[in-house]
């Protein structure tokens, strides 16, 4: 009996090395993803300051909606609530396992709603450090996976875009894995292979006894000197959103 318990057990600890590191790094994805199923759908309170490389700030507020689709990528809807010169602006996002996401953004200057096309979702978002590309759910299919190490609790894994017209060539994502394989950070490297951004996430809480929500994004840009911090406030997760809320009338609705 001994020797079978034995031979199990050097056989289960061949099996673990054996794994390879883009299993390794598919499956840590998977299990983010799956922690984090169930929300349904939830609004969001932002406030958005954008630093300049003076240093010099200026803050939007905005207002984020999402739904969660588990046969294909989330909804979401962002409107920006001021200054002046903004307000009103809102993008539409249809994030797709599959594919080229859809994104739509509602201009209330032109009241017009102008499709963001696949080559400009590396592109700015309002003039923040994020990209249209970043406002995408985290969906495991869009990702090519490496698992790179572990230090602690935290998993390290290197995901190269599958979408051809990325602005990225990798991102090197950290996971907590004794918080919900939360996501800790992510360094963006541009088409060059050279670092071009870096989000840190920090002042988690967890709702809801299972969903972490950070309540600051932080995204610095090493290439321009540029920041844009985004802090998170009145998580709703109880209100009743559906996909007729999630349409090119409902951008310009929201937008108005």
């Amino acid at each position: 009996m001994k020797t079978i318990i034995l031979t199990l057990t050097l056989l289960s600890t061949i099996g673990l090395f054996a794994q390879s590191a883009e299993d390794r790094g598919l499956e840590i994805a998977k299990a983010a993803e799956n922690a984090d199923l169930g929300f349904k759908s939830s609004t969001v309170e932002l406030k958005m300051t954008l630093k300049n490389k003076n240093g010099q700030t200026s803050e939007r507020l905005l207002t984020t909606k999402t739904l969660e689709l588990t046969e294909d990528g989330d909804k979401s809807l962002i409107v920006f609530n001021s200054p002046k010169d903004v307000k009103g602006t809102s993008t539409l996002t249809f994030t797709h396992k599959i594919g080229a996401d859809d994104q739509w953004l509602f201009l209330p200057s032109i009241k017009r709603v102008k499709r963001i096309s696949s080559n400009n979702k590396s592109g700015p978002f309002v003039g923040s450090e994020f990209a249209y590309e970043d406002l995408s759910s985290q969906e495991v299919e869009k990702y090519a996976y490496k698992f790179l190490n572990e230090n602690g609790n935290l998993l390290n894994v290197e995901q190269d875009p599958v979408d051809p017209k990325s602005g990225y060539t990798r991102r090197i994502v950290t996971y907590n894995k004794d918080k919900g394989y939360r996501i800790e950070k992510v360094e963006f490297y541009d088409r060059k292979n050279s670092l071009l951004k870096t989000l840190t996430y920090s002042g988690y809480k967890l709702y809801k006894n299972k969903f972490w929500r950070a309540a600051s994004f932080n995204m610095v840009n090493h290439q321009s000197n540029k920041e844009t911090l985004l802090q998170f406030s009145d998580y709703n997760f109880g209100v009743d959103l559906a996909e007729e809320d999630f349409t090119q009338v409902a951008l310009k609705r929201a937008g108005n």
